[in-house]
C-alpha cells in the first residue's frame, strides 16, 4: 500500500483527531454490542459504530462514464460507500467483491465506490482490468466527500482513517459505522449486517 500518493501516517492520525468535524459532533465509535448490530470483522479490523452522526448532505460526486452520484438519492436503502485508490493493493482484492455484491441487485442495498486518485486517466483502465461492471464508480480527487487529515475548514461527510475504508449508511441516510481494510461483503456476517440496518432497527 506504499505509494508517493498515499496519505501519510501523520495525516491518518490527524484524520482521527478531526473526525468530529467529519462525521459527528462528537462521534462515539464503539464495538457492536448486545442489542446492536451483529458483529462484522476481518482478521485485522472490525465494523466500528459511529454514534450521533448526522445524515450525509447532498454532494454531487462525478461518476465514471458521466453524470453524478448523489448519496441522498439512495434514502430508504442501506448504502455502502467505499473509498479506494489504484495504488492500494487491498483495494484490488476488495473491489471485485463489492462488484459482485452490486451485481446481486439486492433491492434494499446500494454500493458506491469512490476513488481518491488525482489522475483520472488511470482510473478507467484500472476498472476495466478488474472487470468492474456493476459498481457505481465516483471521483473525489479534491477531498470534497472524504478526507484524511484535518478538514482545514472543509466540511466533508467522511473521515478517511485508512485505505480502503467502507462506510455503511442506514436507511435514514446517516453514517452508522465503518470498517477499514478489505472485507468479505459476500459473507453471511455481512448479509446479517445489511439485514439489520435494512430493517431500520439500527437507525
Amino acid at each position: 500500500m506504499t505509494s508517493p500518493r498515499s496519505p501519510t501516517r501523520r495525516s491518518f492520525v490527524a484524520g482521527i483527531m478531526g473526525a468530529a468535524a467529519s462525521l459527528a459532533i462528537p462521534p462515539r465509535p464503539g464495538r457492536a454490542a448486545a442489542g446492536g448490530p451483529p458483529p462484522f470483522a476481518t482478521a485485522r479490523h472490525q465494523f466500528t459504530l459511529v454514534r450521533g452522526a448526522r445524515p450525509v448532505p447532498p454532494v454531487p460526486i462525478p461518476r465514471l462514464g458521466g453524470g453524478v452520484l448523489d448519496l441522498q438519492s439512495f434514502r430508504g436503502k442501506v448504502v455502502l460507500v467505499n473509498f479506494w485508490a489504484t495504488w492500494c493493493a487491498a483495494c484490488r482484492t476488495e473491489l471485485p467483491i463489492l462488484d459482485q455484491l452490486a451485481e446481486s441487485r439486492r433491492a434494499d442495498l446500494a454500493v458506491v465506490a469512490i476513488t481518491t486518485d488525482r489522475d483520472r486517466s488511470v482510473v478507467a483502465p484500472f476498472v476495466k482490468k478488474l472487470k468492474l461492471r456493476h459498481l457505481g464508480i465516483g471521483f473525489d480527487p479534491g477531498g470534497l466527500v472524504g478526507r484524511a487529515g484535518a478538514s482545514d475548514g472543509v466540511d466533508t461527510p467522511f473521515a478517511l482513517y485508512g485505505m480502503p475504508i467502507t462506510f455503511l449508511l442506514g436507511v435514514t441516510g446517516q453514517v452508522e459505522g465503518y470498517i477499514t481494510g478489505e472485507a468479505d461483503w459476500l459473507s453471511t456476517e455481512a448479509r446479517r449486517l445489511f439485514d439489520y440496518y435494512a430493517s431500520a432497527r439500527g437507525a
